[in-house]
């Protein structure tokens, strides 16, 4: 297994995981869990399935002439973009499911790149804590 499918599955675990723990919250805290937690489930796999395609999109992209691979990632860009809006669409029309989870299951997973790449760079907080003096 390549280092890319390992970090997909990585990223993929921690979505589950924090997605698992938002739907546990949500049926201690919420009167009504239910639509909750189907928004939780229908935003975290949509999530998942565009983050999946862009890396697909990405990896099939960088084997093809630049011309043909930004048409390529430019008309795969707009199909995700198309799936994102009909999900919101169908979160806001849906009476069963909450909107404001559907779009965090939705988001959840740029948090996690975002975060784990924020954390992973220690000298990120030594330059916070710095003085200027000291630079």
């Amino acid at each position: 297994m390549n280092d890319l499918v390992k970090l997909q599955y990585k990223i993929i675990f921690f979505d589950v995981i924090i997605l698992l723990v938002l739907i546990l919250l949500s049926i201690f805290f919420s009167s009504e869990p239910m639509p909750w937690i189907k928004g939780y489930i229908f935003g975290g796999l949509i999530g998942i399935l565009n983050f999946l395609l862009l890396g697909n999109t990405m990896y099939k992209a960088s084997m093809m002439h630049p011309a043909k691979a930004r048409v390529y990632a430019g008309t795969n860009y707009y199909i995700r973009l198309l799936i994102t809006a009909l999900v919101i669409i169908i979160a806001l029309k849906a009476d069963y499911l909450n909107a404001i989870s559907v779009v965090i299951g939705l988001l959840l997973i740029k948090q996690i790149i975002f975060f784990s790449q924020v954390f992973s760079d220690k000298d990120f907080f030594k330059n916070i804590i710095k003085r200027k003096e000291d630079k």
